[in-house]
């Protein structure tokens, strides 16, 4: 088995699948890449079990089909001290040693069987569903909901990027019990029957980074077990969160008779000045709403500091008074796509919903929500 291959092409892909790898495995194996040449095609593999991602090379100088098994570490790291410059590989697969050669030089190491390396999961064809994306979608949908899934050992439904696909619309959806962000693209519906399921926190963020590099439509199928995403160059295969996700569209509050609309990056810079003032434990700034000016103000009794400032505003509503956490405030506000953001509120007890006030593309529909927290006397 002798191919010749580019240091920095091999290195891009390895760092790729690198990111799946766990630095503790349960199969010694797994700390291996699985090198498969057939042709002049390269297929590199990486898994950690629950995820798995495939990728491939077209070689122009390549020789005799095999499979072996190359430790994951050694070869990347060694890769990052690499000019660019074509590597050869000599690996021979009865013995398994592994012999590279450079223009001035020859790294040896020992691979493993490929065998052992664990089988590609199947789609179960009496279930599955398959659709086809832009990149570019898939990338804003798990860009705009991934920062709001949850860290929860009891609730692992929550720890995930909630997809569901039905003959209007495909949906994300990702909260925390504080936060929710629904992202809703009108532009993709079920061609049969509507399906749902939940892509954990790893590999939706391996998946953001592959689909920051592609352009073409990426092709999705899944069952009730694991979902494929099929790219021009990689594969990525994930065992899916068992379980149903609550009903998310029952806690979004319909009757919301207090709106206004603030410049987005105004709002989010004061925020993040005042918060600075607020206690360390709760993080709680104050918003206060009367006329067109919102009051944004945070206080810390245990060290006698405190902060507030004016911002202006297009007010409609009720005097009101309502308090959030800040960092979840920051992260909703610095997710928002728009220059000015419109939040609406029914009480001081009750969700807000923060939107986009005004949307460039009449196919999206994006929602986040924050719980109030309590402002105490």
């Amino acid at each position: 088995m002798k191919f010749v291959v580019s240091s920095i092409d091999l290195l891009n892909h390895l760092q790729s699948a690198s990111r799946v790898i766990s630095p503790k495995n349960t199969l010694p194996i797994l700390d291996n890449y699985l090198f498969k040449l057939s042709g002049n095609n390269l297929e590199i593999t990486a898994s950690d079990l629950e995820t798995t991602l495939i990728t491939s090379l077209e070689l122009e100088n390549a020789s005799d089909e095999g499979l072996i098994a190359i430790p994951a570490r050694l070869l990347t790291d060694s890769l990052k001290e690499f000019p660019d410059q074509p590597l050869a590989f000599n690996i021979n697969t009865e013995t398994l040693g592994i012999v590279i050669s450079t223009e001035n030089g020859q790294f040896s190491v020992v691979g493993q069987n490929g065998n052992d390396f664990p089988q590609l999961p199947q789609i179960k064809q009496e279930r599955k569903i398959a659709f086809n994306a832009a990149s570019e979608i898939l990338a804003n949908g798990i860009n705009s909901t991934l920062f709001a899934t949850a860290d929860d050992e009891l609730r692992p439904v929550m720890n995930g990027v909630f997809f569901e696909l039905t003959d209007s619309a495909l949906t994300f959806v990702a909260s925390d019990a504080h936060k929710l962000v629904r992202y809703k693209r009108t532009d993709i519906k079920a061609d049969d029957s509507e399906a749902s399921f939940i892509l954990p926190k790893k590999p939706a963020s391996i998946l953001k980074n592959l689909l920051a590099k592609e352009q073409k439509q990426i092709h999705v199928e899944f069952d009730d077990k694991n979902a494929f995403f099929t790219f021009s160059d990689y594969k990525l295969v994930c065992r899916l969160v068992e379980g149903n996700y609550p009903s998310y569209n029952s806690v979004i509050p319909t009757n919301n008779t207090n709106k206004l609309v603030i410049d987005r990056l105004r709002f989010l810079n004061t925020i993040k000045r005042v918060s600075v003032f607020s206690n360390q434990a709760s993080n709680l700034v104050r918003l206060k709403l009367k006329g067109n000016k919102m009051t944004v103000s945070a206080q810390d009794i245990d060290f006698s500091t405190s902060a507030y400032e004016d911002l202006a505003c297009q007010y409609n509503g009720d005097d009101i008074e309502i308090g959030f956490k800040s960092t979840f405030l920051v992260e909703i506000l610095m997710n928002l796509p728009s220059t000015d953001v419109s939040i609406e509120l029914s009480d001081a007890s009750r969700a807000g919903l923060f939107l986009p006030f005004q949307q460039d593309d009449d196919k999206v529909d994006i929602l986040m929500l924050l719980m109030p927290m309590m402002i105490g006397a």
